[in-house]
């Protein structure tokens, strides 16, 4: 089923429209497509957008409400996880899963546990490390308002059939993966050169 929209429609976002922008671009080969192919590929783009959206809207109300910003809220993201999956968080392994300096990940947990999110104790069985918990009111507060929308996400995925799931996975995976940077990108090559 096509969605018909219009141009300035707020669930559309103009910039996903592939039929709208093709027309300029030659970014992508449409040899073989026609109009209705395109348009319908457009609407793909755009219900993604939608998704992008949604999920910005609903970080930059978290971000507001805890009074964080993106980088902390990532931290106790990653302290609850660890914490459901019974593993110990330590500043290391929260440097690694944000991709922060050992410095950084100091100046972030300090500004974290002087607001009371979270608490530094001593590693049970390594003298040298430390240990990181979030606090009670914080993972509560996290789990009632950005868990708990985050969590309509596995409703969405459940009203669909078994057969319409994997057709998504496999379109996410292979968007994923035209999406992923190669080597030279991350390695600084410039583009076309």
């Amino acid at each position: 089923m096509v969605r018909v929209t219009e141009a300035g429609d707020p669930a559309t976002p103009m910039n996903y429209h592939v039929d709208l922008n093709a027309s300029r671009s030659k970014l992508f080969d449409r040899t073989g497509m026609d109009d209705a192919v395109v348009s319908h590929i457009s609407e793909v783009m755009a219900a993604l957008g939608r998704v992008r959206e949604a999920e910005r809207s609903l970080a930059d109300a978290s971000q507001r409400y805890m009074q964080l910003n993106e980088t902390d809220m990532r931290a106790l993201h990653f302290l609850i996880v660890s914490e459901d999956r019974g593993t110990l968080a330590t500043p290391s392994g929260i440097a690694a899963h944000l991709g922060i300096s050992a410095a950084s990940t100091t100046k972030l947990l300090d500004r974290l546990e002087k607001a009371g999110h979270v608490a530094r104790h001593a590693h049970p069985t390594d003298r040298r490390a430390l240990v990181i918990s979030i606090a009670a009111h914080t993972r509560q507060a996290a789990k009632d308002t950005v868990g708990a929308r985050q969590a309509r996400r596995f409703y969405a995925a459940a009203r669909l059939t078994p057969a319409e799931r994997d057709v998504v996975i496999r379109f996410l995976d292979d968007m994923a993966h035209e999406l992923s940077t190669d080597d030279e990108w991350e390695h600084g090559a410039p583009i076309g050169g």
